[in-house]
């Protein structure tokens, strides 16, 4: 029986469990191939092979929950490396890419670089010094994940130090409502696939599209700063327009949960605009890139002040988004901190020119 293009070196595709940690390999090197899986026989995962970029995609649109780690040779015919890897991170953005080739010019380590590859290795290679450059680079990309890209690009291009700041920027907070209750009747391992799948992972995708970012998590809560390091005088408008989506999303998922398994993402959202102090803070042994100040505080309270499906935002957003947007006058709130009162409005997710 002729063999598969795509190879694993333990077990049949079609008997094996998911491995969820599993790594593909991809050169049109038979020879190479082969000595790569002899070479990973021991390492905790299943590794698979490929001939070709295009046979590789294919198997990773079937098979992309078992591969975490991808590496590619950089000289192939039809489709190179590079090209391979761009795809397979279109794909899914989480998996670890790392390129592998002979021929390792600065050329290639630029452009391996700027697509945002995780890793980049020469052959011939060492069999010890292959399996540990794996686990370098997996272990890098994870730990990469604590903080967002654009707070690590800027702590790798500043040597390590971000200067502290005191700027504008728009806070968003989103929070699910009801999720207390909800997480009493949940077991734990559904509700943690339901943060990270229905909530988490979407709801941060749109703010990553609108150029937010996401400071933290606390809870069912979330935290994204529009203007973090680098403020634009569109920022309040592009985080309400995330808030507004956000929402679309949360009610597509909640349709979808409802018909499925009875579960509920409502969530409600509070946006302010104005000066907050963004640096490193914490401890010797924990410390974090985040934004503190008043409109923090403010976003925070407005959050919990949002019934599900609600966009509330601060005076002085609106006052930056009026010419854009649709907002209804509410009323004023209490905000620890501040003396008076102060002024809030609706924004409508329905009928907005997003």
């Amino acid at each position: 029986m002729a063999k598969s293009p795509v190879q694993i070196n333990r077990k049949d595709i079609s008997v094996m469990m998911p491995a969820m940690n599993g790594l593909l390999f991809i050169d049109d090197e038979e020879g190479v191939r082969r000595s790569v899986s002899r070479a990973l026989r021991k390492e905790p995962y299943e590794t698979f092979t490929a001939q070709d970029g295009k046979t590789a995609i294919a198997f990773l649109e079937r098979h992309v929950a078992e591969i975490a780690t991808v590496i590619s040779d950089y000289r192939m015919p039809y489709m190179d490396g590079l090209e391979t890897l761009c795809a397979i991170g279109r794909i899914n953005p989480e998996i670890t890419r790392i390129i592998l080739t002979g021929y390792a010019t600065m050329e290639a380590a630029i452009a391996s670089t700027n697509e945002g590859i995780d890793g980049f290795l020469t052959k011939p290679f060492d069999n010890v010094e292959l399996r540990a450059k794996i686990r370098e680079i997996s272990v890098r990309k994870r730990l990469r994940q604590f903080i967002s890209e654009k707070i690590y690009r800027e702590i790798d291009s500043s040597c390590g130090m971000l200067a502290p700041k005191y700027h504008e920027v728009t806070i968003l907070f989103c929070d699910i409502r009801g999720f207390t209750a909800m997480s009493q009747q949940v077991p734990p391992e559904n509700l943690v696939t339901f943060l990270n799948d229905q909530y988490f992972s979407p709801m941060g995708e749109i703010a990553h599209s609108l150029d937010g970012t996401v400071d933290k998590h606390i809870g069912d809560s979330m935290m994204v700063v529009f203007g973090s390091l680098a403020p634009r005088e569109d920022d309040a408008l592009r985080a309400v327009r995330a808030g507004v989506v956000m929402q679309q999303k949360a009610f597509e998922i909640d349709q979808e949960l409802r018909e499925r398994n009875g579960m509920r993402l409502r969530i409600g959202i509070g946006i302010s605009t104005g000066d907050v102090f963004s640096g490193v803070i914490g401890s010797l042994r924990k410390k974090e890139f985040t934004s503190i100040g008043m409109p923090v505080n403010i976003a925070a309270r407005l959050q919990g002040l949002a019934g599900p499906g609600e966009v509330l935002i601060s005076r002085s957003t609106f006052e930056r988004i009026k010419r854009d947007l649709f907002a209804t006058p509410m009323p004023p709130v209490c905000v620890k901190g501040l003396e008076t009162p102060i002024s809030t409005y609706r924004i409508d997710p329905v009928g907005q020119p997003i």
